[in-house]
């Protein structure tokens, strides 16, 4: 991990998959330029691995350490390997979150507040929550160097892609610890 201090915020460079270490040094707020893989998957996909463990089947991808992108992209432009790359609201994925952190989940990135079981099990598998900016989705695509789907191809957009990412930029909302961004913004903005 490269650290750079920006006015009281760290700037963090990190290799994913994250390492617990670094899972663990994270603090809300502090920006982060995410390099490596990580895997996309928003509800269907999360049903359909929930229906998969339920089955005592394998998931697609080794869920331990890594990270899931709440995002389902608009088609490639003609030599880009994916279109538009947003994120989507994480509450969605809420009710499956627990399970996966337990089996070893260590980031996930989205938009929007989670539930408090999330933020629970996000304390208990010293684990880390990211925002990327809505709204932003074609200038994170720039972001990702390679796209392919890897499970359940008949969700079409929602099905399961193994990213590789450079210097994705996001922030940390929950960290491990349980700080949450969405909280102490509004209590500093107050305080102003």
């Amino acid at each position: 991990m490269i650290e750079a201090k920006n006015g009281g915020i760290m700037d963090h460079h990190i290799k994913v998959p994250i390492s617990r270490e670094d899972a663990k040094n994270l603090k809300a707020g502090d920006y982060v330029y995410l390099t490596g893989t990580i895997y996309t998957a928003r509800d269907a996909a999360h049903k359909r691995m929930k229906e998969t463990l339920d089955q005592k089947e394998a998931l697609p991808f080794d869920i331990e350490g890594n990270m899931i992108y709440y995002m389902g992209p608009s088609p490639a432009r003609e030599g880009r390997p994916i279109g538009s790359a947003g994120p989507t609201t994480a509450s969605r994925m809420d009710q499956y979150t627990p399970l996966l952190l337990d089996m070893g989940m260590r980031g996930m990135i989205g938009k929007g507040k989670r539930s408090k079981e999330v933020i629970e099990s996000i304390i208990k598998n010293q684990s880390v929550y990211f925002a990327a900016v809505g709204g932003a989705g074609a200038l994170l695509s720039k972001c990702i160097l390679a796209s392919e789907i890897i499970a359940y191809e008949d969700l079409g957009t929602e099905a399961i892609r193994r990213l590789e990412i450079k210097d994705f930029p996001a922030v940390v909302v929950i960290d491990s610890k349980g700080n949450n961004l969405y909280e102490t913004a509004i209590e500093r903005y107050r305080e102003d």
